[in-house]
């Protein structure tokens, strides 16, 4: 890891008088797994919400590659690196797995003809374990194979930085690890990471480093095994 690859500085975001973000201040360096956690309503969702595009922030600045984004559309972003996957997926769910990730791969600049295109899709399909149901339409999928897809049409759009927004809501302890490897291996590749999660020994097994979040503020900041002894932590999930 060398240097910050995003810097969230003194970020505010207000709904009407609800201030759901009290002046964040945040940095991720290149290749790193971070996580991101917080009771409900902490502000999560909200924050990667401003990184990505779809809100923009009240005050406050973002910076990806040192470039300040804080203005930025959410398809510039995403064209600029910055992707994220999302808690309830929504594919094409009338076109196969191997349609799913063309659109993406086709949005991003790139130089592809169509062959070469279709081995890019593929090759992540194998990447993620989904290269058995690439002619599989989405609406058949099960509940792991849908998040894995929508892992896949993340990295469709080529990230240097990925926000795994709860992709193991929901799935059995063994489908846990199998994101959780995947993810992983996606960081040995190179790609810096955002986890957003409640199955807490997910986060602490993957995680290199973690904020903890609670009513728009930011409570903590560690090792994962610091964060868990971390008494602002203990009363922001179990109360006084």
């Amino acid at each position: 890891m060398d240097g910050a690859l995003l810097e969230v500085k003194q970020l505010t975001k207000r709904f009407g008088g609800f201030v759901a973000l009290d002046r964040i201040s945040v940095e991720i360096r290149r290749g790193e797994r971070f996580g991101l956690i917080g009771p409900n309503g902490s502000g999560k969702t909200t924050l990667i919400n401003c990184i990505s595009g779809a809100l923009v922030g009240d005050g406050g600045r973002i910076l990806f590659r040192g470039d300040d984004v804080t203005r930025w559309p959410a398809h510039r972003r995403t064209r600029s690196g910055i992707a994220r996957s999302f808690q309830i997926p929504k594919p094409f769910r009338s076109m196969t797995v191997l349609e799913n990730l063309g659109i993406p791969i086709d949005y991003v600049p790139r130089r592809a003809e169509s062959r070469e295109a279709a081995d890019e899709a593929m090759s992540i399909l194998e990447l993620i374990q989904l290269q058995d149901r690439a002619h599989t339409n989405a609406a058949a999928l099960t509940q792991i194979e849908m998040r894995k897809l929508e892992l896949a049409r993340a990295l469709a759009a080529r990230p240097d930085l990925l926000i795994s927004d709860e992709a193991m809501a929901g799935l059995s302890s063994g489908e846990v690890d199998d994101i959780l490897d995947i993810l992983i291996r996606l960081n040995e590749r190179g790609i810096t990471i955002v986890m957003i999660e409640h199955i807490m020994r997910a986060v602490m097994r993957f995680s290199e480093r973690i904020v903890v979040l609670d009513a728009g503020t930011q409570i903590a900041e560690g090792a994962p095994d610091d964060i868990v002894r971390d008494p602002n932590v203990e009363r922001a999930y179990l109360g006084e």
